[in-house]
């Protein structure tokens, strides 16, 4: 395995262990009801959910920005499309972005948006030189507009096309130079995609630039007959804190997040696998040291 980097060579900072704030546990969020040891350091929120200006949403996003370190994750961006740029949708981040000052904004490496009308999930891009290019000079016009570096995030997947020239991570790699822009790293997306399309993991992980990643996903997924589905509702299972463990191992602290969607539990069990995540990320660590 290669050296691990010096968090100096990172873009981003290193938040520690945070959570998705979901409705579900706003009351405790905002009433200070997260104390202890297993408390998150920062909380990622979905930014779709706060672009409204005023109502109850912006005064919990408010509330909880004045106690922790938030990360604005948007699912609309489509920024594989080759529909235009969303200018209204831009404004609206932007706007948003000013008034909570996130850490970092990030969205997902996929479209969902074709001819005007919207899909409403996040699809897989055809990786080829074309689209590299695409969605290289769309990223630099979002960066330009929001005035800030974004992440982009490994998409899960249940096919690949079959005129793709690269592989995701080295498409995701080459965008993230090209582009200057960050990867957030979504680790049971990997998982899945790799038990879906039949590809190493282990490799994938390799393929990327460890010093572009500025956040990691966990998250749990469900089995569909041979499939593997990326849905957010369950724990993260027993391979993918390995593989987390891998990329802790090979790329060093990165601000790491757990991501329950759905059938969401009581915020102690949100908690506790926030606490696996420190304890797997600190043995990886102490391993890399000691190599």
């Amino acid at each position: 395995m290669a050296a691990c980097p010096d968090r100096g060579d990172a873009l981003f900072p290193d938040l520690g262990f945070g959570l998705g704030l979901r409705r579900e546990h706003h009351a405790e969020v905002v009433e200070g009801r997260t104390a202890g040891p297993a408390k998150p350091g920062w909380f990622e929120v979905i930014s779709e959910n706060f672009m409204v200006a005023g109502g109850n949403p912006r005064r919990v996003l408010e509330r909880v920005r004045r106690d922790y370190p938030v990360v604005l994750h948007g699912v609309s961006l489509s920024i594989g499309s080759a529909d235009p740029l969303d200018a209204s949708y831009l404004d609206r981040l932007a706007a948003l972005a000013d008034q909570v000052q996130p850490a970092w904004i990030s969205d997902h490496l996929c479209w969902r948006t074709a001819h005007g009308f919207n899909a409403h999930d996040l699809l897989p891009l055809p990786y080829t030189a074309a689209t590299l290019a695409h969605v290289a000079g769309r990223v630099q016009a979002v960066q330009d507009r929001l005035g800030r570096r974004i992440l982009l995030e490994n998409p899960s997947s249940y096919l690949a096309y079959r005129d793709a020239e690269m592989g995701e991570a080295e498409f995701l790699a080459e965008l993230a130079r090209r582009a200057d822009c960050g990867i957030l790293l979504d680790v049971n997306n990997v998982f899945v995609s790799a038990h879906n399309q039949g590809f190493d993991a282990r490799a994938y992980l390799a393929a990327l630039p460890g010093q572009r990643i500025g956040q990691i996903h966990l998250a749990g997924h469900s089995a569909d007959g041979g499939l593997l589905i990326d849905t957010h509702d369950a724990p993260v299972c027993d391979e993918v804190w390995a593989l987390y463990a891998e990329a802790i191992a090979r790329f060093g602290p990165r601000s790491t997040m757990i991501e329950w969607d759905a059938r969401v539990p009581p915020f102690a069990t949100l908690t506790a696998e926030l606490e696996r995540a420190r304890q797997v990320a600190g043995r990886a660590g102490v391993g890399r040291d000691a190599a």
